[in-house]
C-alpha cells in the first residue's frame, strides 16, 4: 500500500505522520480480526473500538478539549484514517467513521456540560456513539422525518422509529432527530443515553456485508431538555453540518477499498499464468489497471481537496465533498468490479479478499447521501453559477 498521495500539498508534516503510523499500526493489529468480522460483526465492533481508542486513533474524532488531537475535528485526518482502515479493514473503518459521525454534532452544537460527559469516553474507546437520522420513510428526505419531541418539564417525550441506524444496540449513545414543529425548520437533535427508559431496539438487519445495524423503537423515551443539541428547530442545520463534515471522508473510505482492490489485481495478475504468460502481460490486463489506477488518483484529488478546503475554510460549500463522494464511491465500484473479474472464478468465491471488498463498497454510494442526492447538489450550484444567457429570439 503505497501513499504516494502525501507528498501533495494538501497535507501538512502531521498528517504524514498519522499516516504512517496508523499504516505500520492497521497491518500489524489488524488482521486476527477478519474471520470475527463475518461471524460475530458485533463483538469485532465493540473489540476494534477498544483497540482504536487504546491506540489513540480516536482521538481524532473529537476535539482537543476534549481528550482530541486538534482543536477542532480535522478532516483530512479523518479522511486519512478511513482510507488506511477500508484499505485493510471494512469494519475498522465503520467502527471509526461511527464514532466521529455520533460525536461531531455534539462537538458542534452541544453545551460544555453535554460535551464533558460524552465526548472523552469516545476519544478513549470506551464509550460508542451513533447517529440516529434515518426513518422507514425518511432517508435522503430529511424534511419527511415523523418522530416527534413533546417538551414536557424540564424533559422531552420522543415518539418515533428510527431504522438503518449503526451501532443499534451497541451504542452507549445516539444523536437523534425528531420533530418539535412543522417543516426543516421543526426539526430538533438530542442527545439519547443507550439505556435510556422508552428506548429500544425493535429490530437487526442484515446486510451484505455485515455490520451492527438496525431498527430502534422510542416510546415515550424521555430525555432531559439539558441533551436537545443547540436550540429547537435546528436539528437540520445539526445534520447537514455534520454530513459536510464527513461526506468527503466516505469517499476516502471508497478510496481505501478501491486502493486495496488495485493491488489484489495487480498482485494476482503478476501470478496467474494463462495462455503460456502472466496475466500482467496481456495489454488489455495492463489497460484495465492502467484505468483502475487513473480512477484511484482522480478519487483521492477529489477526496483530499474537498478535505483541505473544508479544514481551510476555502471551500465552495457542499459541493467540493459532493462531488468527492459522489465520483470516489462511484469509482470504487468500478474498480473493484474490474478486480473481482481480472480475478475470474476466484474473484466470487465467498469470503475472498476481493469478494469481500465487492459487498464492502456497495453501501458507500447510498449512505449519507446517495449519488443521485450528490449529483443534485453538485448540479444546483452549477446552474447557481453558470452566467445568465439571453436567449437568442
Amino acid at each position: 500500500m503505497e501513499l504516494h498521495h502525501l507528498r501533495w500539498p494538501f497535507f501538512d508534516a502531521h498528517h504524514r505522520a498519522l499516516a504512517e503510523d496508523l499504516r505500520a499500526w492497521a497491518a500489524r493489529e489488524l488482521g486476527d480480526l477478519v474471520e470475527r468480522e463475518e461471524l460475530d460483526p458485533d463483538g469485532a465492533a465493540r473489540e476494534l473500538v477498544c483497540r482504536l481508542g487504546q491506540a489513540g486513533w480516536l482521538r481524532y474524532c473529537v476535539p482537543a478539549a476534549y481528550g482530541g488531537v486538534h482543536a477542532r475535528v480535522d478532516v483530512r485526518s479523518l479522511c486519512l484514517a478511513r482510507e488506511i482502515l477500508a484499505y485493510h479493514s471494512g469494519l475498522a473503518d465503520f467502527a471509526f467513521a461511527m464514532q466521529g459521525l455520533g460525536s461531531v454534532p455534539i462537538a458542534l452544537f452541544g453545551s460544555e456540560e453535554l460535551q464533558a460527559r460524552y465526548l472523552p469516553g469516545v476519544a478513549r474507546g470506551e464509550r460508542i456513539a451513533a447517529f440516529a437520522l434515518s426513518e422507514p420513510q425518511a432517508g435522503s428526505d430529511v424534511a419527511a422525518i415523523q418522530t416527534t419531541a413533546r417538551r414536557v418539564g424540564d424533559h422531552y417525550e420522543l415518539v418515533g422509529t428510527k431504522t438503518w441506524i449503526s451501532n443499534a444496540g451497541l451504542a452507549h449513545q445516539y444523536v437523534v432527530f425528531a420533530r418539535t414543529g412543522p417543516g426543516k425548520e421543526g426539526l430538533t437533535a438530542f442527545v439519547v443515553d443507550g439505556h435510556a427508559e422508552g428506548l429500544q431496539v425493535s429490530s437487526r438487519i442484515r446486510t451484505l456485508s455485515p455490520h451492527p445495524l438496525g431498527t430502534l423503537t422510542l416510546d415515550g423515551c424521555r430525555v432531559p431538555a439539558t441533551h436537545r443539541l443547540g436550540e429547537e428547530g435546528q436539528g437540520y442545520a445539526v445534520a447537514l453540518r455534520t454530513l459536510d463534515t464527513f461526506r468527503a471522508t466516505v469517499g476516502a473510505a471508497a478510496v481505501g477499498f478501491a486502493r486495496r482492490a488495485l493491488d489484489e489485481a495487480a498482485g494476482y495478475s503478476r501470478q496467474r499464468v494463462a495462455f503460456g504468460q502472466r496475466l500482467s502481460d496481456f495489454q488489455l490486463v495492463r489497460w484495465k489497471l492502467a484505468w483502475m489506477a487513473t480512477e484511484l488518483d482522480a478519487s483521492a484529488l477529489l477526496v483530499y481537496r474537498a478535505a483541505w478546503a473544508h479544514d481551510c475554510d476555502a471551500g465552495r460549500g457542499p459541493q467540493d465533498s459532493s462531488m468527492a463522494k459522489l465520483y470516489a464511491t462511484e469509482a470504487a465500484q468500478r474498480v473493484v468490479d474490474e478486480a473481482v473479474q481480472l480475478h475470474g472464478a476466484w474473484g466470487v468465491v465467498a469470503g475472498s479478499k476481493v469478494e469481500r471488498l465487492y459487498r464492502d463498497v456497495r453501501a458507500l454510494r447510498i449512505y449519507e447521501g446517495t449519488s443521485e442526492i450528490q449529483a443534485l447538489v453538485v448540479g444546483r450550484q452549477v446552474v447557481r453559477e453558470s452566467p445568465r444567457q439571453e436567449v437568442a429570439r
